[in-house]
């Protein structure tokens, strides 16, 4: 009768005292976009040649994958294209005009 109360203190100090999980901070540091027209130009250019390749309508994040770039990245050289009028939007994705 003893250990049964002996474990069931154990089991109530256990319960009271408040564990935090423990969590990794990530700390992600992000490169500045280098803003440059020479820059942006050679991403709408990968942007022009993920849709090329593709040959269909695709997202941001697909367009990003396929160039090997960042959505940032992605969304710079399709800012240029569509000022060019080379792309369009189709069934909120994106399309070669």
């Amino acid at each position: 009768m003893v250990k049964k109360e002996e474990s069931k203190e154990k089991l109530e100090a256990t319960r009271s005292k408040s564990i935090k999980p423990k969590t990794a901070s990530k700390s992600v540091k992000k490169s500045p976009l280098n803003l440059s027209v020479e820059n942006v130009g050679f991403k709408a250019g990968d942007v022009y040649q993920a849709l090329a390749t593709q040959q269909k309508a695709l997202s941001v994040a697909e367009i990003a994958k396929v160039a090997g770039i960042s959505k940032d990245e992605a969304l710079l050289g399709l800012g240029w294209l569509f000022k060019e009028g080379k792309v369009r939007n189709e069934d909120a994705k994106i399309v070669l005009a």
